[in-house]
């Protein structure tokens, strides 16, 4: 099976299994679902180190920007909380999962900055929006939370793509798969 429909349907899979788990109460069910695609992830690459670095980054960004969110009741999450005012634990992990996908499946993504910007833009609350759905999160206002969402994914994802392809022209050689 070719790497990027592994990556995709496995990034899928945790994806569904963290917000799934999350609404029904249950987030170590999902969190442990997304360990398990993240190991099978470093298992495959050659450049292992720096899909672990990209990992822990986006697991920073996701934490600081989650628990920004949060604080400032943009948005509150149903479970999963460790800290009062902070991400919960499973929407971090979902950060990295989604740091998964950025050498692979999400890899067009590094054609310009526009374009990372834009899906960012676009995916970030269309993601956000399947979560409230599902009952995982809440949003304070609708349109305001989706607006901030918006803007947050229309930086962050850029700057996600960048640290990925700059890890990766440091760890040259090896590829994905």
């Amino acid at each position: 099976m070719k790497p990027l429909v592994i990556n995709l349907s496995l990034f899928k899979a945790g994806w569904l299994a963290a917000v799934f788990a999350a609404a029904a109460t249950m987030p170590a069910i999902g969190t442990a679902a997304i360990a398990l695609v993240v190991a099978v992830h470093l298992f495959r690459a050659e450049r292992w180190r720096s899909e672990a670095l990209l990992m822990i980054a986006a697991a920073v960004i996701g934490a600081v920007w989650e628990s920004l969110l949060v604080q400032t009741g943009t948005l509150s999450y149903t479970t999963g909380m460790i800290v009062d005012a902070a991400a919960p634990y499973w929407i971090v992990a979902m950060w990295v999962l989604f740091a998964t996908t950025l050498n692979i499946g999400m890899r067009w993504l590094r054609k310009s900055w526009l374009v990372a910007a834009i899906a960012g833009a676009v995916g970030g609350p269309l993601s956000f929006v399947a979560g409230q759905k599902a009952g995982a999160v809440v949003f304070a206002d609708p349109v305001g939370s989706l607006v901030i969402i918006s803007i947050g994914w229309a930086i962050l994802l850029p700057l996600l793509v960048q640290i990925a392809d700059t890890l990766e022209r440091r760890d040259p050689g090896g590829s994905y798969g």
